[in-house]
């Protein structure tokens, strides 16, 4: 019996797409929502990235002179060969710029958290905005707003106050920022005193606090209500204006036309979701990635970015990690996808899972991209059996969300170079939804014979033959 297959049945070889290829290639219509625009008197984008870079000035030239004369093999470089921050780094750097060490490490701290500098373990290297800082606006805008979210990690915190009430202070500050900026001008301290007091306590509601035992008795002079709230008002405002949000004295504040945009860009990403067909802001992290399967990248990313913000890190990681861990080999590139939204806090958590099998070549594709490779070349990270079972795995979310079409090309993604190997370490990964997925290709393949291989090899995994 003779076979119609080629015995050199090559695949067209395409560079491997980025991981979720598949997803965003679902190209399905969806209602357009007319581009927002910032309200008026809003500077344009080009003012914004010029106040942006002249705000961050100090830090850019912080983290260049660490590119420069840190980098590993450049002459001077630190002892272990690494970008590392030690006191005797920051006393070089001080001597070089003509700045004290006080403010190299200041300086040093806020082009991490502008990303100009990423860290990990004891070394550091240029972020990729550093890279493009003369020449990309919106990379300027990108860094100033991290720094802006970042605005409580940036100014010390006041000491004698508990964790909880600092953290209460954090939480109600968006709804204050909210009111500055629909306020347009300068706002008094006490009336944003007042607002924060009602969210504060709005927030202690919510979580049913309701004191049990014995109520002490009322003091002759009871203390004023603002007395807890009022310094880390003042502490909030100061750390704000320290990052060029705001500008804080004479008893008010106003925000600046950066803060202010800012705020106007949170605001917006909130809308966005709430107006999705999921109302994606208010879902669970497996809900929201099905309510972005339908979007087009850049609207998922503000998806993300808008549902992110609702939640703590920490715990926004942990729920994307538990939906990537599904069945759902869509929500498992989409939760990795909604991971690199969120950056650099999210790598220790994403390095935990790299002992499981299922999340191993979704978080070693996602770390080789965080440490500055390629997203096209990072597949390189990846071993055979990690490419072919990433395969599979892309290959069952095309089967179960995508069409025929799609599921055919993939083919393109494979890194065997002809469809009889494919097969045969397809078969060997031993992924749980091979069967499955050899299935849907031979029944969409337009090649009689190639359908018939594959059928074939589905069969023999099947029945566990060879």
């Amino acid at each position: 019996m003779t076979s119609r297959i080629p015995r050199d049945s090559r695949l067209r070889l395409v560079r491997p797409r980025p991981l979720a290829a598949a997803p965003r290639a679902m190209d399905q219509r969806r209602s357009r929502r007319p581009a927002p625009r910032p309200p008026e008197g809003t500077p344009a984008p080009a003012e914004l990235a010029r106040m942006a870079r002249l705000g961050l000035a100090d830090a850019a030239r912080v983290a260049r002179w660490a590119d420069t004369a840190l980098g590993p093999g450049r002459d001077g470089a630190t002892a272990d060969g690494k970008a590392t921050l030690s006191d005797a780094t920051a006393e070089r750097a001080a001597l070089d710029l003509g700045l004290t060490p006080d403010q190299v490490r200041a300086d040093w701290d806020t082009a991490r958290l502008a990303g100009l500098v990423e860290v990990h373990g004891d070394s550091a290297r240029p972020g990729w905005r550093l890279r493009a800082w003369d020449r990309d606006d919106s990379a300027v805008l990108r860094g100033w707003v991290a720094l802006f979210d970042a605005w409580s990690l940036a100014y010390p915190e006041p000491e004698g106050h508990e964790p909880a009430a600092v953290a209460e202070v954090v939480s109600a500050m968006p709804q204050t920022l909210t009111f500055l900026q629909l306020s347009a001008g300068p706002v008094p301290v006490e009336q944003l005193l007042d607002l924060l007091e009602q969210r504060v306590t709005e927030l202690r509601t919510a979580r049913c606090e309701v004191p049990y035992g014995p109520r002490p008795e009322p003091s002759a002079e009871p203390a004023p209500a603002d007395a807890p709230l009022a310094p880390l008002l003042d502490w909030a405002l100061r750390a704000l204006a320290s990052v060029g949000a705001l500008t804080y004295g004479d008893g008010q504040a106003t925000l600046t036309p950066l803060g202010s945009w800012a705020v106007w860009v949170k605001l917006e990403q909130i809308c966005v979701a709430a107006q999705s067909p999921a109302g994606n802001i208010e879902q669970s992290a497996e809900d929201m990635l099905r309510g972005c399967a339908q979007l087009r990248p850049n609207a998922a990313r503000a998806e993300y970015r808008a549902w992110l913000a609702a939640r703590t890190v920490g715990g926004a990681v942990a729920e994307l990690l538990a939906a990537a861990r599904g069945e759902d080999a869509l929500l498992r590139g989409l939760a990795f996808e909604a991971l690199r939204v969120v950056g650099a806090p999210a790598e220790p958590d994403v390095r935990a899972v790299l002992d499981e099998p299922t999340l191993r070549p979704y978080a070693l594709l996602w770390l080789a991209e965080h440490d500055g490779a390629d997203p096209e070349d990072a597949h390189e990270v990846l071993t055979r059996e990690e490419a072919t079972w990433l395969w599979v795995d892309t290959a069952a979310a095309v089967a179960d969300h995508g069409e025929a079409p799609l599921l055919v090309r993939h083919l393109e993604a494979a890194v065997q170079p002809t469809v009889p190997m494919l097969l045969d370490e397809v078969r060997a990964v031993g992924h749980p939804r091979t069967v499955q997925v050899l299935v849907a290709l031979a029944a969409a393949h337009p090649d009689p014979a190639l359908a018939k291989a594959v059928r074939r090899a589905a069969f023999q995994v099947h029945t566990g033959g060879s």
